[in-house]
């Protein structure tokens, strides 16, 4: 029995049959090769939404139609494309046998106009994310469309022709689905690697945290075009100051080339001064009249002025390349705290700047660590704004973005400076309290609330007020970041369920 394969042998394989099948170097086409070397089903995103709402536009004739709208209802929390199937047709099915039952097969009425509508824009909505491989899908939502936009739409018709997408439509989503999943497993692996081949560029570390976070699910447009924004800002800063260093490193290299260069002319010069004082000592020993001596002393004192000249041009030269090798090491030194301060942009949320999953992380990871050390108390908060999708209905997205930056401002101003802010996702927020029993954080959260409503947030010329729910857990001693989080979140749900603007221990 053959091992199976590992990915990244996988994509190269599917590369390469890309390449010699002379196919377009699409998605689709790379995703089509990969699947079929790798013998893997595909599944797009649920469509959730439109499900809801064409379940409620369902009209229910019966008490059989009713409890299969109950099922279709259950099939559609578990994301069952297989039990949306069923229960449609079994809906279908009991309103046909209603009919039956007082003889009015034949007079079934037509589709309400308005629901056939909406169940029209519903099967428009969902294509995209079937995607375009497969021609039967997209035949057979042509032939519904094109009879849901009759002026009399029959129901029979209908049923047969959805309950045919729909049977299609199960395999094409789960298709979608492990498509988009083997593409993030692909780029996280990619990423991976070029982390690894770049061990010797520390300062290349904080994009690939940045990227590894942003592909990290949940996936939005929102994360991912505020990831990109901040990453070609990380990306244009390093790309200088790493140009800099190059040059920097290469003029400290020439700079030693000289010194040892001017070592060399000054071991040269001094050579040939010994020689010709040598050379004057042996002829001062055979002079025997005082006007012959003259010269030789002539001679000794132009040798000895010539040395002490070299002598004092190679000082003020090599006393110069001192003071540029100073300047330039501090330049080196001021560019690797530029290039450590660029990475460590990647480790925070772009909107508020505090820190994102990945900086948590590194976080909980050092005070956990330091809590074990010196067996002290760390506390978490997950806290969690109230009525924030309200907030961003009613006064737009661009308010609700000037809300969370309200909150993280407010947090950072009542923190202490060894506490760390975190965003955790949305409207989410963590506190990561060192030192800190369980006691002490709910106080310090319920101190928080109260700064946060005494520091009123303006929506242009309205006031409005901001409160939060939070839930607090002290860490055991063994326990692990991640399940601390997850009973403050639990904590941070009761509180809501008890009335919002609360804080609660978990």
């Amino acid at each position: 029995m053959n091992e199976p394969k590992h990915p990244s042998v996988i994509a190269r394989e599917a590369l390469r049959r890309l390449a010699s099948s002379q196919l377009a170097p699409t998605p689709a086409n790379y995703q089509a090769c990969y699947n079929e070397i790798a013998n893997l089903p595909n599944v797009p995103a649920f469509p959730e939404a439109q499900l809801r709402e064409l379940l409620g536009e369902l009209p229910v004739r019966n008490e059989a139609q009713k409890k299969q709208l109950d099922r279709l209802s259950a099939a559609i929390a578990k994301r069952s494309w297989q039990g949306v199937k069923e229960s449609l047709a079994a809906f279908a099915q009991a309103g046909e046998s209603r009919l039956h039952e007082v003889g009015m097969h034949a007079l079934a009425p037509a589709l309400p106009g308005e629901f056939a509508g909406k169940l029209a824009r519903f099967v428009e909505c969902v294509l995209p994310a079937l995607g375009e491989e497969d021609s039967r899908i997209l035949s057979v939502a042509g032939e519904l469309l094109l009879l849901l936009r009759q002026p009399a739409v029959d129901i029979g018709q209908v049923q047969a022709l959805f309950g045919s997408l729909t049977y299609q439509a199960v395999f094409a989503a789960e298709e979608q689905v492990e498509i988009k999943g083997s593409l993030l497993k692909l780029l996280h692996l990619i990423i991976e690697n070029i982390g690894e081949l770049s061990t010797d560029d520390s300062w290349l570390k904080g994009q690939i945290d940045g990227l590894l976070a942003s592909v990290a699910p949940p996936l939005t447009l929102r994360h991912l075009d505020e990831m990109e924004r901040r990453l070609r800002d990380v990306m244009e800063k390093q790309g200088r100051a790493k140009s800099r260093s190059v040059e920097a490193q290469a003029e400290m290299r020439h700079m030693l080339a000289e010194f040892i260069e001017r070592l060399g002319v000054m071991n040269q010069s001094s050579t040939e001064f010994e020689g010709r004082i040598e050379a004057s000592a042996r002829q001062i020993q055979q002079v025997s009249r005082i006007e012959d001596l003259k010269p030789l002393l002539d001679d000794v004192i132009a040798a000895t002025h010539a040395m002490a000249e070299e002598t004092a041009i190679s000082r003020e030269q090599l006393k110069g390349l001192q003071e540029k090798v100073v300047v330039t090491e501090a330049e080196l030194i001021h560019l690797h705290q530029e290039l450590d301060s660029a990475s460590a942009l990647a480790r925070h949320d772009p909107l508020t700047d505090a820190l994102n999953r990945k900086g948590l992380e590194e976080a909980m990871d050092r005070e956990i660590s330091s809590m074990r050390r010196k067996e002290a108390p760390l506390s978490v908060s997950l806290l969690d704004i109230d009525n924030f999708k309200k907030l961003n209905d009613s006064l737009g997205h661009e308010a609700g973005d000037r809300a969370l930056v309200h909150l993280a401002d407010v947090a950072r101003r009542s923190m202490r400076p060894s506490d760390t802010l975190a965003r955790y996702g949305g409207e989410e927020f963590v506190v990561v309290m060192p030192d800190t029993k369980l006691e002490q954080g709910i106080e310090a959260m319920a101190r928080l609330q109260r700064e946060l409503t005494k520091a009123i947030y303006m929506a242009g010329n309205e006031k409005i007020l901001i409160t939060f729910s939070a839930g607090v857990a002290q860490l055991a001693v063994d326990e692990s970041a991640t399940d601390a989080i997850r009973r403050a979140d639990q904590a941070m749900y009761l509180a809501k369920r008890a009335g919002k603007n609360r804080v609660m221990g978990g």
